[in-house]
């Protein structure tokens, strides 16, 4: 029996739902999600594994022209990614209009010569004259191999989708083992999901000026507890005070919601300790950047 692996790479513009296909398709909450676009900021890898086949998969940052150093490294990982894998799988939604960052991701992939897959997500929502419209609009580019609408959200389609996915892989090794899902440290999914609560959590003008490091993760000789610290970078002095809300409430909320998925991801029970720090455009500032993970 052949054996059959390679690299997905999910590409599209913010919010468009591609951490949701992801996790749909892995079964774990690896990328987190939210309502506010550009949710996403590492290339986060993901392992699917099945008797005969393993897909590596890419969720990229959302692509849009930058607006600071932060951004542009956003920019750089989803680039990077677009002629090192199997498969591109381009992700958009229910919005009928193509507009400047659809063009922007057109453009750019008008000259990439791997496999492009068109998903058009959220079918769920689109009514069939809608529909009709967007595919063709696509159909017209001439740059996909294939064009498949699914709803992530609801699970419809997903496994057609990868069996197309699947058909275009060539045979090769299984380059992570069977049970493995993500090579991300632990570190850096605590982080994300603690960033996931404040994304919800918070005010629109507050979200995308947060940052979160995780200090240390450190496990309690002879109890199932894991005490993590973890710091709360944002750029203003009033955006702090937004976080931690009257006596402390919103914090509490961030953190309380934070603990529950990370002690489903952790399988132990966790003491969760936050710190709010201000950072004066720290998204602008290199070496932040690289301390926090993004390396420009």
């Amino acid at each position: 029996m052949k054996f059959q692996s390679g690299f997905v790479t999910i590409i599209g513009r913010p919010n468009v739902g591609k951490s949701t296909l992801m996790n749909q398709i892995i079964g774990e909450k690896i990328a987190i999600m939210s309502d506010k676009p550009q949710t996403t900021r590492n290339k986060i890898q993901t392992i699917y594994t099945k008797e005969n086949f393993q897909v590596i998969f890419l969720d990229t940052p959302g692509m849009h022209k930058p607006k600071n150093k932060l951004g542009e490294y956003m920019q750089k990982s989803a680039q990077q990614t677009l002629n090192e894998v199997d498969v591109i799988l381009l992700v958009i939604d229910d919005t009928a209009d193509m507009g400047p960052g659809d063009q922007y991701i057109l453009e750019m992939i008008k000259t990439v010569k791997t496999p492009i897959v068109l998903v058009i997500n959220k079918m769920d929502k689109i009514p069939p004259e809608k529909f009709e419209k967007i595919y063709n609009m696509y159909n017209q580019q001439n740059l996909f191999h294939d064009i498949i609408a699914i709803s992530a959200t609801e699970n419809k389609n997903v496994q057609k989708l990868m069996d197309k996915i699947v058909k275009g892989l060539p045979e090769g090794p299984q380059y992570f083992p069977a049970d493995m899902i993500t090579d991300q440290p632990e570190k850096v999914i605590v982080s994300e999901i603690i960033r996931e609560k404040l994304l919800h959590y918070l005010q629109e003008e507050v979200p995308h000026g947060v940052a979160v490091d995780v200090l240390s993760m450190k496990k309690r000789e002879k109890q199932e507890i894991v005490d993590i610290s973890a710091t709360i970078y944002c750029e203003k002095k009033s955006h702090k005070g937004i976080i931690i809300g009257k006596n402390g409430r919103k914090l509490k909320g961030v953190g309380k919601s934070a603990r529950i998925d990370i002690e489903n991801l952790l399988g132990s029970k966790v003491f969760l300790e936050l710190w709010v720090k201000v950072k004066e455009d720290w998204r602008d500032h290199e070496n932040m950047l690289n301390t926090l993970g993004y390396k420009l």
